[in-house]
């Protein structure tokens, strides 16, 4: 691999790593354009996605600061919760890459897998962005009519019940340690049930094509939660999956046989972490606005494309 093709394949991987367009498909897809070889080269996947995790720990600083110094207070707060919930959520990704690690690897070079998977990404997105919009829409009209037509008291016994089926959409943040309300399922604006199945859809993700970002905002999405928070614990989720597997990779000896450069490695990089900073705060902005679908339409024509012109 030299330096130019370092370059591409690290601006791939930062900006498909946090767009909900599968930066491994995009990989896959790249690498067969410019001729590299698919398993080629397991020391510079590490190195790209490495510079993609601290893209988002950049983005992210004053959170997971905020999240350290929660931690540390030892005992139950907000920080801790939200911690736990992203604890639980990485499980599922936990058993699959103990146990399924190299079937899924193989899957890499299967073009079809990828076309396939991008479909099932598009079909993700689409219905998470239509069933938002249409499910909190009437949650919102309920939510009035009950305020004109009743007590304040009735209104807010409304909202209450509103909120446990949005899955915390409407519920208020609840700040400081854990008591006993209706609320505190949905602390942090996310509950621990919602939590283990977007872990679910994290895990599904390790497939080529299906989009880690896409397949949990849209299943956070779909469970209920607020589109605000389900950006931002997507992207903390994955941090310690991406550093554990590329720890194991170091200690199991993966990496051993490496063919690529220190310039092109230093590049690839370099491109990822640049390119990643901008999908990131891209990214958010457009999960709050509503924005997938646009995306869940661009992995249908790409995935098509690979369909046709690539298996």
């Amino acid at each position: 691999m030299d330096w130019l093709q370092a370059l591409l394949l690290g601006l791939v991987q930062g900006l498909t790593e946090f767009l909900p367009v599968s930066s491994s498909g995009h990989l896959a897809i790249g690498k067969a354009l410019l001729g590299v070889e698919p398993s080629e080269d397991l020391v510079f996947e590490v190195t790209v996605h490495t510079a993609t995790v601290l893209a988002t720990i950049v983005v992210f600083r004053k959170e997971i600061w905020k999240l350290l110094c929660g931690l540390f207070k030892f005992k139950y707060n907000d920080e801790t919760d939200y911690i736990a919930k992203i604890c639980l959520s990485m499980v599922p990704v936990f058993i699959v890459g103990m146990f399924f690690k190299d079937k899924v690897e193989s899957a890499f070079n299967s073009m079809l897998i990828v076309g396939l998977a991008l479909i099932v990404t598009a079909m993700l997105l689409l219905f998470s962005d239509w069933k938002t919009k249409r499910g909190f829409g009437k949650l919102c009209s309920g939510a009035r009519k009950t305020g004109e037509k009743g007590s304040e008291a009735e209104a807010t016994e409304a909202t209450e019940g509103q909120c446990r089926e949005s899955g915390g959409d409407l519920c208020p943040k609840v700040s400081g340690d854990a008591g006993q309300s209706g609320t505190d399922r949905y602390r942090n604006g996310i509950s621990f049930w919602q939590a283990l199945v977007v872990g679910i859809g994290q895990a599904f993700a390790v497939i080529p094509g299906l989009s880690r970002s896409g397949t949990t905002i849209s299943t956070g999405l779909i469970c209920g939660v607020k589109r605000s928070n389900m950006a931002q614990f997507s992207f903390l989720m994955v941090l310690v999956p991406i550093l554990g597997e590329a720890f194991l990779d170091v200690v199991g000896g993966d990496m051993a046989a490496s063919s690529t450069g220190f310039l092109p490695l230093a590049v690839g990089f370099v491109a990822a972490f640049i390119s990643g900073l901008f999908a990131c705060k891209v990214m958010i902005a457009l999960v709050r606005k509503a924005q997938l679908k646009w995306f869940g339409l661009y992995c249908a024509l790409v995935g098509l494309a690979v369909l046709i012109f690539m298996v």
